[in-house]
């Protein structure tokens, strides 16, 4: 992982690698969707695969083809808060880089690509991120339209860069970052670059209609279900005293509820809910067990959306 980038960038991560892949093996319920992104990921980086796909199934590459292949690679990934969004935007390159021969270089854009307000500030970064973005892949792109390599730009908090310019209070120099923004994206994708552009944000709505017209893919992200939130117990309560009945049951009791028409999110058992159980078994110096769990349950909550947490 290279730090840094003329401070353009929070990292500059490369692909595979180890931490990246226990990264991955943690998203349990997450599986069948990070699959399907990383093939749409191949599908806009390597444009023959697709051609020769047509080519076997159809005799002849079709016109569809052509209209996919002609789209933006843009990736936009909804949803509330602790569903797994960023986390599976930042290890798709590694789905990617492990189910093919790519190399891939992940870009995870700075919030300090922002500025400060001053005019045009904001304009320069942005155009500097697709200038350094541009440099590095301009030659990854072979003249049969085949890659080796693919380019991954994250755009976190995307409502925070790309808000969209309908609304009235919009600053000036918001409205130009946009554009600046939208410049770059359509810049790689005339280039025809190997690179894909990954925003992720809380609401959909907020994002310039713009930006959301040239996405490829819109992934809305939901609460995991029963059958997503046992898989994630079970494989965190691994080696204790709860059972299969007790994991079923934990994971009933932390979905809607009477009074509470949501359920717990990923981070919330994640890194809320079984890392409290651990710290509450550990005070009382018991196995962990369901007694346990129950327990800390009750003080536990799930994160409210994000709407009405706003």
């Amino acid at each position: 992982m290279i730090e840094g980038a003329e401070g353009l960038f929070a990292r500059i991560e490369e692909f595979p690698n180890p931490a990246a892949q226990t990264r991955v093996d943690s998203l349990v319920g997450l599986d069948d969707l990070i699959s399907r992104l990383a093939q749409d990921a191949v599908a806009f980086a390597d444009p023959t695969a697709l051609r020769l796909w047509s080519e076997h199934v159809h005799g002849a590459v079709v016109p569809a083809v052509d209209a996919l292949t002609d789209r933006t690679p843009l990736f936009i990934f909804s949803g509330d808060v602790g569903v797994g969004k960023t986390e599976v935007a930042e290890v798709l390159g590694q789905v990617v880089a492990t189910s093919t021969r790519m190399d891939v270089t992940l870009y995870p854009l700075s919030l300090a690509a922002r500025g400060r307000g001053a005019v045009g500030e904001m304009t320069t970064l942005i155009t500097g991120t697709f200038d350094r973005i541009t440099a590095d892949f301009i030659k990854a792109r072979r003249s049969d339209g085949t890659s080796e390599s693919l380019g991954i730009l994250l755009i976190d908090e995307g409502d925070a860069l790309a808000q969209s310019r309908e609304l009235a209070q919009m600053h000036h120099e918001d409205r130009a970052g946009v554009n600046a923004l939208l410049r770059g994206i359509d810049g790689m994708r005339s280039d025809r670059l190997p690179i894909l552009t990954i925003v992720c944000t809380n609401r959909l709505d907020a994002i310039d209609p713009a930006l959301r017209r040239r996405a490829a893919v819109i992934e809305v992200f939901e609460r995991p279900g029963h059958v997503q939130r046992a898989a994630l117990l079970s494989r965190l309560f691994a080696g204790t005293g709860m059972s299969a009945a007790d994991i079923d049951a934990l994971a009933a009791v932390t979905s809607e509820v009477p009074g509470r028409p949501y359920g717990y999110t990923y981070s919330d058992l994640r890194q809320r809910l079984v890392p409290e159980v651990v710290l509450e078994a550990f005070r009382r110096k018991a196995a962990i067990d369901a007694t346990i769990a129950t327990d800390v349950l009750r003080r536990v909550p799930p994160t409210k959306p994000f709407a009405e947490a706003a």
